[in-house]
């Protein structure tokens, strides 16, 4: 045997370090899923409005709901005192308020769960050596963007609490987008645990194409956050078209200009429809040249399952505009947005390839 014919041999994972990498893979899709869960929950509290009923950050003792008529009273006459009673619910009784404040509760305690199902078994496999030197950053700055996610979830909470009625376009977009990247960086870093044989990316050009358009979907996420923030998918209930028209008046009508980016619901759902075609254009063009190299290449084939993936997508998404956002077609449509982002992560990181056992991993 030659030394070219050990060299495949050589970078695989010994027998220890693959069920090693096996479990933590496991582990890591096992947060992903919970991850996927807690977004499909979170669009349900805010289509049902739920997010401001819980009106203070306890995160440790807000795992305890309210146990008596008397906490649960404390708590009604505390989402009493914010806007959104006083303008919008205040006919709302205690039966109601505990419909919402369970949404919320829920939404909570996921993100509880996926902390500490995150955390405890990281120290586990850390503890027991289980874990390669270049593995450790990867999943402390995964640990860290956890954190930084929960701080982000109660400055969003905040800015519906003393003028708003409901909480700021722009903090609900950051919010669903940091949830989203850390989907991302966990479903990447297992995907990058995989045992499959590396085989060789069509074009120099389609990693970059590859992780591309895994920015096009998280931005694409993004979009969707200011229309769910803004509402803006209860209007222009029509398509192709935007009131009759494919590019529709108004879209720069608020002063400065980059305002409209954010705040103008026709800009807004105009861009989250452009977005959406840009994406598919570009997965559609990558899926071919992928075609053209091998058509029975694995990189083809994860191509073309997201086209696929997009494709559903869209179809999902203009049924739930023409039925004017009813909450199932909603929340299956921010389902969809996750699942076409997990399918391009895993493209993304089949082209790259597997983690080398040595400490130059990628």
């Amino acid at each position: 045997m030659t030394t070219l014919d050990l060299a495949p041999a050589l970078s695989r994972p010994l027998p220890k370090e693959a069920r090693h990498r096996r479990a933590i893979r496991l582990w890591l899709f096992c947060v992903a899923a919970l991850i996927v869960a807690l977004v499909v929950v979170g669009g349900a509290t805010r289509l049902t409005e739920s997010g401001l009923s819980i009106t203070e950050w306890k995160p440790i003792h807000g795992v305890v709901p309210p146990l008596s008529q008397a906490e649960w009273q404390e708590e009604f006459e505390l989402y009493k005192a914010i806007p959104q009673y006083r303008e919008l619910n205040a006919d709302m009784d205690l039966s109601g308020f505990k419909t919402i404040y369970w949404w919320e509760w829920a939404h909570r305690f996921l993100a509880r769960t996926v902390g500490v199902v995150f955390a405890v078994p990281l120290a586990f496999f850390w503890l027991t050596g289980h874990i390669e030197p270049f593995l450790k950053p990867r999943l402390l700055a995964i640990l860290a963007l956890g954190g930084l996610q929960g701080f982000i979830g109660w400055w969003m909470v905040a800015s519906g609490l003393s003028v708003r009625t409901d909480v700021s376009q722009y903090r609900l977009a950051t919010h669903l987008t940091m949830a989203c990247i850390i989907l991302a960086s966990i479903v990447w870093v297992a995907r990058g645990l995989g045992e499959r044989r590396h085989v060789a990316p069509p074009t120099r050009g389609s990693i970059v194409v590859g992780i591309g358009l895994v920015g096009l979907s998280l931005a694409q996420i993004y979009l969707g956050g200011l229309v769910a923030g803004l509402n803006a998918g209860l209007t222009y209930n029509t398509w192709p078209l935007m009131d009759g028209r494919l590019v529709p008046e108004g879209l720069l009508q608020m002063e400065p200009l980059w305002r409209n980016l954010f705040e103008n619901v026709t800009t807004v759902q105009f861009d989250h429809r452009m977005g959406a075609y840009l994406l598919l254009a570009v997965a559609a063009l990558h899926a071919l040249v992928c075609w053209r190299d091998d058509r029975r290449s694995h990189h083809t084939h994860s191509a073309a399952m997201l086209v696929a993936a997009i494709l559903v997508q869209a179809a999902i998404g203009v049924t739930t505009l023409l039925l004017v956002v009813p909450i199932g077609w909603a929340l299956l449509h921010q389902a969809g947005g996750v699942a076409v982002l997990v399918v391009a992560v895993l493209h993304a990181r089949g082209l790259r390839g597997e983690y080398p056992v040595a400490a130059a991993a990628r």
